[in-house]
């Protein structure tokens, strides 16, 4: 056999390679489009302030000088791409990180927040849909009101819950998580409803011929059936107690967490630390959605499901 035979051909070249290409680099031309349309957006909403400043100091600029201008000013209406990643590398690299500069700090107690409301909106949810397709009554009578619970705007029912809860007593950590809890039940109820119920008839009337107890069509069809569906309103509902977690720490006045460093950003007309903020809680909301992935594919691996 030759050398050449033996040298790998085009063809033999991975699929799945090509597909990695293929697949980022779509990716990488949004990307692109992204920052540069939001350099333009920098100069543009900028250009005010830089005029402004240089009517006072009586000076002429080149077209050169002013973009610079405009994409490095200390507090701008919109901070440029690398004014952003520079704060952000700041306050996650250079910080202690029990610091309260340090947005891994403030990651850290906002992260609490949105674990134990998840926690406890992942618990209140499946019991909800558990009771819901158990009883025909609470199908009725529970259910509009779960859907009628999310009409209500967050902004306005989160003081009446923080101050509800600290005349009992209840600061700090809990109000929030109640919070994320009251936001994130509702994509777990509803999902669960539909895994529960997602079982053919078929099934259901085969598992009644084997003569089997409501507990056991419960736990080895219904449940079993509504595994993807559960994970699949995790990730939504993980996502949303993010929101909630940042939103309950708007109206305490607390000193920690990304919601009061959002607060102390626009007290004090801090942009490129708002948007600092804003990328490290999307940071957070995608490494939370990640986790709950990972646990989905060990999860459906034990269940015997193809990777």
């Amino acid at each position: 056999m030759t050398i050449e035979a033996l040298a790998p051909s085009p063809a033999s070249i991975p699929i799945r390679n090509r597909l990695t290409e293929s697949r980022w680099l779509p990716v990488t031309m949004v990307l692109a489009a992204i920052v540069l349309i939001w350099y333009v957006g920098a100069v543009w909403l900028n250009a005010g302030l830089v005029e402004q400043r240089l009517e006072q100091s009586e000076t002429k600029a080149t077209a050169a000088e002013f973009i610079g201008t405009a994409l490095a000013l200390d507090r701008p209406l919109l901070p440029a791409p690398h004014q952003v990643a520079e704060e952000f590398y700041d306050s996650v690299f250079t910080r202690d990180v029990t610091s309260p500069r340090s947005l891994v700090y403030h990651a850290e107690i906002t992260g609490s927040a949105t674990l134990l409301g998840f926690a406890l909106g992942t618990v209140l949810g499946i019991v909800l849909a558990v009771g819901i397709v158990s009883w025909r009554t609470l199908d009725r009578s529970l259910l509009p009101w779960i859907i009628a619970s999310q009409t209500i705007p967050i902004l306005a029912i989160a003081p009446m819950i923080i101050v509800v809860l600290g005349n009992i007593g209840l600061t700090g950590l809990v109000p929030k998580a109640v919070i994320s809890m009251y936001l994130c039940f509702f994509p777990i109820t509803i999902g669960m409803v539909k895994g529960l119920r997602s079982p053919d008839p078929l099934q259901l009337d085969l598992m009644r011929t084997y003569s089997a107890t409501p507990s056991q069509v419960f736990w080895k069809l219904r449940w079993p059936a509504s595994v993807a569906f559960l994970f699949a309103s995790l990730k939504v509902a993980i996502a949303i107690s993010l929101v909630g977690a940042i939103v309950g720490e708007l109206p305490t006045g607390a000193q920690g967490g990304l919601g009061a460093r959002l607060l102390s950003g626009s007290y004090y007309g801090q942009t490129i630390q708002i948007w600092a903020a804003l990328f490290m809680a999307a940071l957070l909301g995608m490494v939370l959605v990640a986790l709950v992935g990972v646990v989905e594919r060990m999860t459906l691996r034990r269940m015997g499901a193809k990777p």
